[in-house]
């Protein structure tokens, strides 16, 4: 207790009571007794009300940051459709399979092309 050794608030003691009286020194203690009562009152109702402002802050804050970050789940459902990753060599091959099938096309086109058509 502010590191007061039980001698040191003996002698305290003993000059509060030569000064003061035996009459006096029961209604100063009561007095100081009444008044740290009042102070610890006083002091936990600060804490209580910094508490709950703290709680409140922080729950705001735990809303704020949940309306701010989308929604991670995921359904099973719904899914995104993926694509494969496509290396180099299968995009040169559809190419080549796209080249061909454009040969073909234009082959046709031009057999029809030269075919006699019949007169109406």
């Amino acid at each position: 207790m502010f590191g007061i050794g039980p001698s040191e608030l003996v002698i305290i003691l003993v000059i509060a009571l030569l000064v003061l009286g035996p009459k006096r020194l029961p209604e100063l203690a009561a007095g100081l007794g009444k008044g740290l009562a009042e102070f610890r009152r006083a002091t936990s109702d600060i804490n209580a009300e910094l508490d709950e402002a703290r709680r409140s802050v922080e729950e705001q804050t735990r809303e704020a940051a949940k309306a701010s970050q989308p929604d991670r789940r995921v359904s099973r459902t719904q899914r995104a459709p993926s694509k494969p990753f496509d290396s180099p060599r299968a995009i040169e091959a559809d190419k080549a399979d796209g080249d061909q099938q454009d040969q073909e096309d234009q082959d046709e086109q031009d057999e029809s092309d030269t075919t006699p058509k019949a007169p109406a």
